[in-house]
């Protein structure tokens, strides 16, 4: 007896089912397929997620490290402090964080994937918007709720004819804001498809939109908009040019030839504090700051009178200022060795407490032969006698006194190096004046309102004291934008997360009841677009709203139709009443001639 041989089959050729083998090659991507994958992974919803986390994680270096922008002078410091870790730092450009080449390459990925992921879906809701809604499905009682009745019959009254019912139902479920469409008028089961919530997408849309007009604006404000501050005396004006600031900030693209050259004088400044006696633990505290201003919004202008508050910026022409400080400015007057003026004018002062106790830093290059500096304190009202630590005891101006430590020598001023304008630098100075001394502090107030330099240095003179304000002026092109973007963001994400998105679909045809007497089954299934917990709600009303329109002809209801599971078998299937089943089948006889209850065709 012979024996077939079993024939043998290439391990890389497809099997009778068309796939290939288990060794089979797959063909290379090649550079136009690699770069439409990227552009598929890129454009991806959880990819904009990771970067928008990314983009905020990469945001924490820049509020723990000092930035180069905002102080260099404090890079400088931590370089000198750290010089191994932060060559490594500066390396890695984590002290210019949000003008790095890494930041900004997340921030541009995370635009150009917003704007994959938005366009392409705001283009395919804007289809569907337009389309009409999806035809009738064949069986209804696949729906999460489907439901039936019979129209017609009660006392005699004739039944209502489908197409009337579909038109009936049509013009009900318009005034429900469903968009409908009627399907196979004139047919033995004529049908309206209806649907409603087309808005959640388009809050959808809207909030992502929104999203990118953010990042424009944000980008916007960093790369056109400025900040800087300015403390201005009383009797003094602030002209905004760029030496006209103390500190600035620019935008990464701003030109400080776009600045606007508007003024502002600085009037008079009152500060109101709490003067209940009832009250001790409050008393002196402020409660309120006024300044009032003189505004030319361009030289040459007409001036106009402002008043600015701490919740009350001063605009103009988009450029704020903001009232963030306040304090006590002491008219000095120094005479230096050769008898000539060095120094005279307001000295800005720095509060410590709050009853202003006020440090103070003097610096005065002019003076000759040799320059001097002066570091002390200002006391708004002093007491305290012969033998006793000065203080002060009341924030208002009652008995203003200067309590001076003075040195002579070289301020390093001319060596070119940064310094601090509220510190003084006494390492390569001599000592003249101090508490600890044996000439003692020097004492100025409006008893004794002059003092006399040893050595022959000069004199220091108490003229008066003024207030002074301490503003932070910004401008932030992108201000409005971002806000606008915001409002946009939250109405569309209160519109996503309300609106819910339905289909409703609704079939009539004629049949008989179990009396035979001649009736119009009126079928209908709703569909949810998403999770809708309302969905059986919205059935309910559209029972009641089915029963008002017919309850002079009749309406009866069939028994519901609810899917159910086999627990040995796992199939799924459908329970209806006899009268129920015969009127679907009637209904779908009428609809799709040819085709019964159990054909495996058609729209499913």
């Amino acid at each position: 007896m012979s024996t077939a041989a079993t024939p043998t089959s290439d391990p890389s050729s497809p099997d009778p089912s068309g796939r290939p083998g288990p060794d089979a090659e797959l063909p290379a991507l090649g550079p136009r397929g690699m770069a439409r994958w990227a552009w598929t992974q890129l454009t991806k919803m959880n990819t904009a997620l990771f970067l928008l986390l990314l983009l905020a994680i990469a945001a924490v270096p820049g509020s723990i490290f000092p930035q180069r922008i905002q102080d260099p002078a404090a890079v400088q410091d931590y370089l000198d402090t750290n010089p191994v870790l932060g060559e490594w730092l500066d390396r890695f450009q984590l002290f210019d964080v949000f003008s790095s080449a890494w930041f900004s390459a997340i921030y541009i990925l995370l635009f150009v994937s917003l704007v994959g992921c938005v366009l392409p879906r705001a283009a395919k809701h804007w289809q569907a918007w337009r389309a009409e809604p999806p035809r009738t499905p064949r069986r209804l009682e696949r729906l999460p709720e489907h439901r039936s009745l019979l129209l017609g019959g009660r006392d005699g009254a004739a039944a209502p004819a489908p197409d009337e019912v579909v038109a009936d139902a049509a013009r009900l479920l318009r005034r429900r804001g469903y968009r409908v469409a009627v399907r196979d008028a004139g047919t033995a089961a004529p049908s309206v498809a209806a649907e409603r919530g087309m808005w959640k997408e388009v809050g959808n849309v809207v909030f992502h939109l929104a999203l990118l007009g953010v990042l424009v604006s944000v980008a916007v404000g960093s790369l056109f908009g400025y900040k800087g501050q300015r403390v201005v005396v009383e009797g003094e004006s602030f002209v905004n040019t760029l030496i006209g600031y103390d500190s600035f900030t620019p935008g990464t693209n701003f030109d400080a030839d776009w600045l606007d050259p508007f003024s502002v004088r600085l009037d008079s400044f009152e500060a109101e504090f709490n003067r209940d006696t009832t009250d001790p633990r409050s008393y002196g505290a402020p409660l309120d700051f006024t300044a009032e201003v003189t505004v030319r919004d361009a030289p040459g202008a007409e001036p106009r009178q402002e008043v600015l508050k701490v919740n009350q910026p001063l605009n103009v022409d988009g450029v704020k200022s903001y009232l963030v400080g306040n304090g006590y400015a002491p008219v000095i007057r120094v005479t230096d060795g050769n008898g000539d003026v060095a120094f005279e004018g307001p000295v800005v002062t720095v509060p410590s407490d709050g009853v202003y106790t006020s440090s103070l830093v003097l610096k005065v290059p002019d003076a000759r032969p040799d320059q001097l500096g002066f570091v002390g304190l200002l006391l708004p009202t002093a007491v305290g006698g012969d033998g006793e630590m000065p203080r002060s005891v009341d924030p208002g101006l009652a008995n203003p006194r200067l309590i001076l430590s003075a040195y002579h020598g070289d301020l390093g001023l001319d060596s070119g190096q940064p310094q601090n304008v509220y510190v003084l630098d006494v390492e390569q100075l001599t000592e003249l004046n101090a508490m600890t001394s044996e000439n003692g502090a020097i004492t100025l107030d409006a008893a004794n309102p002059v003092y006399e330099l040893p050595e022959g240095k000069g004199t220091v003179e108490f003229l008066d004291v003024k207030r002074y304000v301490g503003l932070d002026i910004h401008y932030d092109p992108g201000k409005t934008g971002a806000f606008v973007s915001f409002v946009a963001a939250f109405t569309g994400l209160l519109m996503s997360l309300f609106i819910s998105r339905r289909r409703v679909w609704v079939r009539a045809a004629e049949t008989a009841d179990e009396d035979g007497r001649p009736c119009t089954v009126l079928e209908y299934g709703l569909l949810a677009r998403g999770e809708d917990p309302r969905l059986g709600t919205e059935a309910e009303r559209l029972d009641r709203l089915w029963t008002e329109q017919w309850q002079d002809a009749g309406v009866r209801d069939t028994d519901r139709t609810t899917t159910t599971t086999s627990a040995t078998t796992g199939t799924t299937g459908t329970t209806t009443s006899a009268t129920t089943a015969a009127a679907v089948d009637a209904v779908r006889a009428g609809g799709r001639p040819g085709t019964g209850p159990g054909a495996a065709t058609g729209n499913e």
